[in-house]
């Protein structure tokens, strides 16, 4: 998907580019909730990054489940059928640019395969150890898997994993489809002070990932950018290319639905990051479409 010695700029956090324009997200769905409601709204955000110098769209099913989908009054069918939107409509947006602006190096759609807590919406996915069985986990996002992958994108986004239990599961189930479809995937866990959000060493959680042929990229998201540089020490054992793409550092507030605070983010440090082995980088949660282009501008200097 990319040459060793070419960097693929990522996106920044969907709901970012949507509250920029004028939505207010919550509840149990978060930005899949425009799935059903505004899908033309999660197209114009997709368009937004792309505009700002994103290589790749991330679809809006990182919160999207069919059970999240049912208790919000959907039938099943229209819950599968909201899901798999999510990446018709990534792939609307990125055929449209490219329409446009034709060039040799491809733009991809990588549809977001959240963590189990996510569809909690109660921070669950920044703690991991759900107390829910590995069968519970497989038959969750089994079903996520498959939705996302006969939708057709480039590849999958395995995103904010906290723990090695729940990467367990993901990364046989990543295994198995990569078999049948030849699908890959990036994986990233979500850390705090170097190790996963449940408090394992970053080393055995990368090596679990590490022989998995589906896997083309490992690393962290939606961390503090502190983390970056010392995970990447560890991806490196993996001899698999790095994933970098965290938030502004701040902290989220599960009770209220809110991050905490808005540190400055400088873009600058992507430099550190691409010598250190990252081959896809972006951003996450509080990084908007104005923190992408910045960022675009340091890794392709040379791009218009």
């Amino acid at each position: 998907m990319t040459s060793a010695d070419r960097t693929v700029v990522l996106d920044g956090g969907l709901s970012d580019a949507l509250a920029e324009r004028g939505h207010r997200l919550g509840g149990q769905l978060w930005t899949a909730r425009l799935l059903q409601e505004a899908p033309g709204e999660i197209a114009a955000a997709h368009r937004t990054y792309f505009d700002a110098g994103a290589e790749v769209a991330t679809t809006a099913s990182y919160q999207a489940s069919t059970e999240g989908f049912v208790h919000a009054g959907l039938s099943a069918v229209e819950a599968e059928r909201a899901i798999q939107r999510s990446v018709t409509l990534a792939r609307e947006v990125r055929d449209a640019v490219d329409a446009e602006d034709p060039r040799d190096r491809p733009r991809l759609v990588a549809a977001s395969v959240g963590p189990y807590g996510a569809v909690l919406a109660d921070g669950s996915e920044y703690r991991g150890r759900y107390g829910v069985p590995a069968a519970a986990l497989r038959a969750f996002h089994a079903d996520r898997l498959e939705l996302l992958a006969a939708a057709g994108p480039d590849l999958l986004a395995v995103e904010t994993v906290p723990d090695l239990d729940e990467a367990a599961v993901l990364v046989d189930l990543l295994a198995d489809l990569h078999a049948r479809t030849g699908l890959t995937a990036w994986f990233s866990y979500t850390v705090a002070r170097g190790r996963t959000r449940a408090g394992q060493p970053l080393d055995e959680a990368f090596a679990l990932v590490a022989g998995c042929p589906a896997v083309i990229a490992v690393g962290i998201n939606c961390s503090d950018p502190a983390e970056v540089l010392p995970a990447l020490e560890q991806v490196g054992a993996t001899g698999k290319p790095g994933v970098v793409y965290p938030n502004r550092g701040s902290g989220w507030d599960a009770v209220e639905h809110r991050w905490i605070d808005e540190p400055q983010i400088d873009v600058t440090v992507a430099r550190a990051w691409i010598d250190a082995g990252a081959r896809f980088v972006g951003g996450c949660c509080q990084v908007g479409p104005a923190d992408i282009a910045a960022l675009a501008a340091v890794v392709h200097p040379a791009a218009p």
